[in-house]
């Protein structure tokens, strides 16, 4: 089916692209086909897209291959390596039983503490990062709850769990200016004051935690009714825990100091890749894991998937296919067009090409392209601009819109579409709910 629709999609006249730009438009929905459906691994799928470029002639090998060189892979690395030292450590189980002590042992409590513990989190640090340490704990708290081999996909609680965690992390980064990529695209277009998205920021991003937990204890409702044994379980274990030991003390201090570099990074001047990647290295330094931990426990194939939707999304933005796609949109909306429905559009047209392609990449296309038509219209210059970054982050449907989203896929607690089933409503929740405030409390903060 993919590779006729793709012909299909080839043989369609489209003015004004280039042949180049066709290809690719042809690529990404073949490549969405293979990807929703499965039909091969999605690490395969992402080597075909890297030869079949230069073969169709749509970017050199060179060029094809710079997905991987994008730092939010090594991000994703640094991530992964962060969570395996926490696990193997030990300090993953100790926070989880502290968690637990503190906020019950039901299901939804379970669910409230990984949607709003990453949301909070990716406020202020990258959202890869905050679920990234906290994928451990879940890790532990669903076979406490008596679920056995969660990673064949057969428990709800896992499947709320794990995308709670993600889709968290992507609300939460709707706070701050410094929460997401997009945010700071936009902030440096509008010159927006950091307080001022807070204002309208911070409330979206609290709603949309509330509408997280409450939705996926909706659409995956629990078959667990808690921890098994109950709170003695967890008040025994602790006990017998005793004191923190040498290695969990490196652990937490290591982690403690990597937080403090990514909250800093703007005083520091220190990227948060390279953080990141810091903290990695200090793990393997203190001897907390080695390299052997890291090959046996590290999806390297996912790494390899979403090196693989970057660079097909380096190939929509250099052959000019999404400039194309972007523009013929707007154009066919005509003048005299209300500001609630540009708006809707660009926030549309944002939400489903960041499923596919890199949302700091997407973003550096449509917020400059919202800013121009504010000022064109003599309207407030983040009134498009803020909804548009902050639906580039809508990453809710696929594995290869965020890091997270793959990385929760890569548990095999949840399928892709299952993903889909969950990430849809989100979306439009989402959607509607950024309308509304960007046109009540967030309009007189919009410059």
């Amino acid at each position: 089916m993919a590779i006729i629709i793709f012909v299909f999609v080839m043989l369609i006249p489209l003015p004004g692209l280039s042949y180049s730009g066709h290809a690719a438009i042809a690529l990404l929905i073949f490549a969405i086909i293979m990807w929703a459906t499965e039909a091969l691994h999605l690490a395969v799928t992402s080597l075909i897209l890297l030869f079949l470029q230069p073969l169709l002639g749509i970017e050199s090998f060179n060029n094809a291959v710079i997905g991987f060189a994008n730092p939010i892979i090594f991000l994703m690395i640094g991530g992964f390596i962060l969570a395996e030292a926490i696990r193997k450590s030990g300090l993953a189980e100790r926070l989880t039983y502290f968690l637990l002590s503190k906020l019950g042992t039901s299901p939804s409590m379970s669910l409230f503490a990984a949607v709003f513990s990453t949301g909070l989190l990716s406020a202020w640090i990258e959202n890869v990062v905050a679920f990234a340490m906290l994928l451990p704990i879940i890790k532990q708290i669903v076979p406490l709850m008596g679920v056995n081999e969660p990673e064949k996909g057969n428990s709800n609680f896992a499947k709320a769990m794990v995308l709670g965690a993600s889709y968290g992390s992507l609300a939460g980064g709707f706070g701050t200016e410094i929460g997401t990529a997009p945010n700071l695209m936009a902030a440096a277009y509008t010159h927006l004051p950091f307080v001022n998205w807070m204002i309208f920021g911070f409330p979206l991003a609290l709603i949309m935690l509330f509408v997280t937990w409450k939705l996926l204890g909706w659409i995956f409702p629990p078959e667990v009714k808690g921890i098994v044994g109950g709170m003695d379980t967890i008040t025994d274990t602790l006990s017998k825990m005793g004191s923190m030991t040498k290695t969990e003390k490196i652990t937490l201090a290591i982690l403690l100091f990597t937080i403090g570099l990514w909250v800093t990074t703007g005083i520091t001047g220190i990227d948060s890749y390279s953080v990141a990647l810091i903290g990695a290295a200090l793990y393997f330094i203190s001897g907390v894991i080695d390299w052997k931990d890291a090959q046996k426990n590290i999806d390297w194939g996912l790494i390899v998937f979403f090196g693989g939707a970057l660079s097909l999304g380096a190939a929509l933005l250099n052959t000019g296919a999404a400039a194309w796609l972007i523009q013929d949109l707007i154009g066919m909306l005509g003048t005299n067009v209300s500001t609630v429905s540009i708006m809707l559009l660009l926030m549309i047209i944002g939400v489903l090409i960041t499923q596919v392609m890199s949302n700091i990449a997407l973003s550096a296309i449509l917020v400059p392209l919202s800013v121009t038509l504010a000022a064109a219209q003599g309207q407030p210059v983040g009134i498009y601009a803020v909804p548009v970054a902050i639906a580039c982050s809508l990453s809710f449907m696929f594995p290869m819109a965020d890091p997270t989203v793959a990385m929760a896929y890569g548990t095999g607690y949840v399928k892709i579409k299952e993903i889909l089933k969950a990430g849809i409503p989100m979306v439009v929740i989402g959607i509607i709910l950024t309308v509304i405030i960007m046109l009540t409390i967030a309009k007189p903060f919009l410059g």
